[in-house]
């Protein structure tokens, strides 16, 4: 049974120049999709990923990252947006990379899409009514 699991990995400056995400791909056959990802060779890197594939090959996958030296964390956080507090003021339609807030050109309304959300936190750091906050 294939399962998908959100991650935030946390790559130290001395685990960058190592091809751990190429083997944790290639070595443990997982499906590996970024989400966000800031990583550069100056500072810790930061990734959130989905991995999908059985419960114990990500438990594994895992494993092989934190021998790595990357820190993981399960992302258990989703994004809630409240429509009443939402004054319509579009800040957050900007900056959500994958389009999971958008304004309905003929109505100039927003929704908001669960689905597409990736719990990046942007639009929660944008909205200026807190209508939108993460929740467990």
């Amino acid at each position: 049974m294939q399962v998908t699991r959100r991650l935030e990995l946390t790559f130290p400056t001395d685990v960058l120049d190592k091809p751990v995400v190429y083997r944790l791909i290639r070595d443990f056959d997982l499906v590996f999709n970024i989400l966000r990802a800031s990583v550069t060779q100056e500072e810790t890197g930061r990734m959130a990923i989905e991995l999908t594939g059985s419960r114990e090959v990500i438990k594994k996958g895992v494993e092989y990252l934190r021998s790595a030296g990357v820190g993981v964390e399960r992302i258990h956080q989703e994004v809630v947006w409240d429509e009443e507090l939402c004054t319509q003021c579009t800040a957050c339609t900007s900056v959500c990379p994958t389009k999971a807030l958008p304004l309905d050109r003929k109505t100039f309304r927003m929704s908001f899409d669960g689905d597409k959300c990736i719990a990046c936190g942007l639009c929660i750091r944008v909205c200026p009514y807190r209508a939108l906050r993460f929740v467990e």
